[in-house]
């Protein structure tokens, strides 16, 4: 059994049912550095953490900070850092959950939904971009793969 370029063993697929015993590895790889070039491409003013905390607030708004940490996978001290950057950037709103008068609902201002509609249409425009280096051929391909993807990224 060989080592590929990837870090993975060539050898049986594991079960997986793939004929390539590297696609996890590769689609992970091709994934994730097209995920950082499209980033850096559109040159986002917001580190990651913050879009993506836009992100969810657009679409599960209002939240708890505790609830938004859960969602993001991070500590609440962290989450609270973040929430304070855009608060402080007025992309964010916090009014008291009438639940818990010590809690606060947090949703976005209208400068955060223009945010994050701006981040996005920088980051689709990068990725069209992209998809124009490719033949019909490959761009077919990725058409037929999209609701394979799709499946692998619900939750």
């Amino acid at each position: 059994m060989s080592t590929s370029a990837t870090g993975t063993q060539a050898g049986p697929s594991g079960g997986s049912g793939s004929s390539d015993p590297d696609l996890p590895s590769r689609l992970r790889l091709a994934i994730g550095r097209l995920n950082r070039r499209i980033r850096v491409d559109s040159a986002a003013a917001l580190p990651p953490l913050q879009t993506s905390v836009l992100a969810t607030l657009e679409d599960h708004a209002p939240l708890r900070l505790s609830e938004l940490a859960r969602r993001e996978a991070v500590t609440p001290p962290t989450m609270s850092r973040v929430l304070a950057a855009l608060d402080d950037a007025g992309l964010l709103v916090r009014t008291p959950d009438p639940q818990d008068a010590r809690s606060a609902l947090i949703h976005l201002s209208e400068e955060g939904h223009a945010a994050i509609r701006r981040i996005r249409t920088e980051r689709t425009a990068s990725l069209a971009q992209r998809l124009d280096r490719l033949d019909a051929e490959q761009r077919a391909a990725l058409e037929a793969a999209l609701p394979a993807l799709e499946v692998l990224v619900e939750e």
